[in-house]
């Protein structure tokens, strides 16, 4: 027998979150713990982590790849991580009782105090998760919603906002809308996720009602190329990160066979019978974006956006909001291991994410009827190829300005790197030369806009962090060891132990 769940007092341990915000608790949370994020899905483990990256990002995201990888079971998969959260009762919005009066729904803001009015009741994850499957059919009605003809028919005015009945996006208001096959939709209705995702409202002007709306968007679409694909409108791409998802490995696939088949099992889940014990109380501290990124690393990434718009492989480059999201997502990737100071390789992974879906190749550089992860293989190549003259030009600039012997910093590197980087801060002062350009290269701070770790690390006058300090010393090591490559100065440079863009 189901165990009726109780009622919970909202009004003190409730804190009112974006979804995003929710998402990017839960992660950082397990994360932290060392725990698996999205269990449901088995392999891909690139895809998961940009899926990851993204959402600690608080960007949205797109899943291509052809039909059958998972990407409708990924997004289900994050519902997961959403908690339990109140609802003013009988809400078709999810409203929340804690929400300002114009950020409710007509039928709510009808009284000044609707949760007494309407009572509240808890929502739990999986049913904050709304998709909408997109078709040469999918409109405006199933996208937005449509009118309550029986309540026009009573006499309620055409133009009234509680004649308005939402659908899909509305429906999916404080949780995650899934736009399943967004390709799919006729390209003069994908245009309606433009001010969704653009101004996180929902505008209605017949009904003059504009409705803030808190969801995480996920599309999924076959690739370019496929049958029923239709052109995604660029300013709607250009919010989104493109994320291909390939099939599993053969040893995945066959894991996957075993565990999803057939099985019998009771109709009603254990899950619907799970009470909600107590509230979502997030601790605010854990949501702050408290890693550094330092400022070669900003100008690297800088200048990668910008040679995309130059570069002759490019048909086109990458918009403004490129850099933006690849200094976010460069954030994340230091979120995700764990990190304290942000390196090459977090600003590799974070520029193919944030480039991806904003650049396009030559198309003679695509081959004909080329695979799609082979498509998606050479963009990411070629965005790595960017980065390398992005790199080398700033690792150029730091080394003709540095007062330092020189020569003798290759063979410093290089015994270095025959070491382990145990106590790295005291390894480098054994090394004169190297531990000078290092010095200069770490001197220079800009005039940012700083978080606060940032701030300790660049103001502190070396008081801050021991671990902190390693992770941003070996950040300025790797720059260093990038210069000797690029000169080609040291033959033999172990680059296993730093990170090298590679070179087309």
């Amino acid at each position: 027998m189901m165990r009726k769940k109780p009622v919970l007092d909202y009004r003190n341990s409730h804190q009112p979150l974006s979804v995003k915000n929710e998402l990017r608790y839960s992660l950082l949370e397990k994360i932290r713990k060392g725990e698996d994020s999205l269990l449901d899905i088995h392999g891909r483990e690139e895809t998961k982590a940009d899926v990851i990256r993204t959402i600690l990002s608080g960007h949205n995201c797109f899943l291509v790849s052809r039909e059958g990888t998972g990407k409708t079971r990924l997004a289900e998969s994050l519902a997961k991580l959403l908690p339990p959260v109140p609802k003013i009762k009988g809400c078709p919005y999810n409203d929340d009782p804690k929400w300002p009066s114009h950020w409710l729904c007509p039928r709510c803001r009808e009284t000044e105090h609707p949760a007494e009015e309407f009572g509240v009741e808890f929502i739990e994850g999986k049913q904050r998760y709304s998709r909408i499957q997109g078709n040469e059919y999918t409109n405006e009605a199933k996208i937005l919603g449509l009118k309550d003809i029986q309540a026009i028919a009573k006499g309620e005015s055409p133009t009234d906002p509680k004649v308005f009945m939402g659908t899909g996006v509305l429906r999916g208001n404080r949780g995650i809308v899934c736009v399943d096959e967004l390709p799919a939709i006729p390209t003069k209705v994908q245009v309606l996720f433009h001010p969704i995702l653009q101004e996180s409202k929902v505008i209605l002007e017949e009904y003059n009602w504009e409705r803030p709306i808190d969801i995480c968007f996920i599309a999924t679409g076959n690739p370019e190329g496929f049958s029923h694909v239709n052109k995604i409108p660029e300013p709607l791409l250009d919010r989104l990160e493109l994320i291909p998802m390939a099939m599993p490995s053969e040893e995945v696939e066959r894991e996957i066979m075993y565990m999803e088949k057939f099985r019998v099992k009771s109709d009603f889940y254990e899950e619907d019978q799970l009470e909600v014990t107590r509230p979502f109380q997030p601790d605010l501290e854990l949501l702050e974006r408290n890693v550094c990124i330092p400022w070669w690393l900003a100008d690297i990434i800088n200048q990668s956006a910008r040679y995309t718009r130059e570069c002759p492989n490019m048909d086109k480059g990458a918009s403004i909001r490129g850099p933006i999201k690849a200094m976010d997502h460069t954030y994340a990737s230091v979120e995700m291991r764990n990190g304290y100071v942000a390196n090459l390789k977090d600003a590799s992974l974070a520029l193919k994410l944030a480039l991806r879906g904003r650049i396009k190749l030559r198309p003679d550089l695509l081959g004909l009827g080329e695979k799609p992860e082979e498509s998606f293989k050479k963009i990411d190549e070629n965005i790595e190829d960017v980065m390398w003259h992005a790199a080398n030009s700033v690792a150029t600039n730091i080394y003709e300005s540095a007062t330092c012997e020189k020569e003798k910093i290759g063979e410093e590197l290089k015994s270095l790197l025959s070491t382990d980087f145990e106590r790295l801060t005291e390894k480098i002062a054994d090394f004169p030369e190297l531990n000078r350009m290092i010095a200069q290269i770490e001197k220079k701070v800009p005039d940012r806009q700083y978080n606060p770790m940032e701030k300790e690390l660049f103001y502190s006058a070396g008081k801050t962090n021991a671990k902190v300090l390693e992770e941003y010393h070996m950040s300025a090591l790797e720059l260093v060891g990038n210069m000797e490559a690029y000169g080609e100065i040291v033959k033999d440079l172990n680059k296993e132990r730093i990170y090298i863009p590679k070179k087309l």
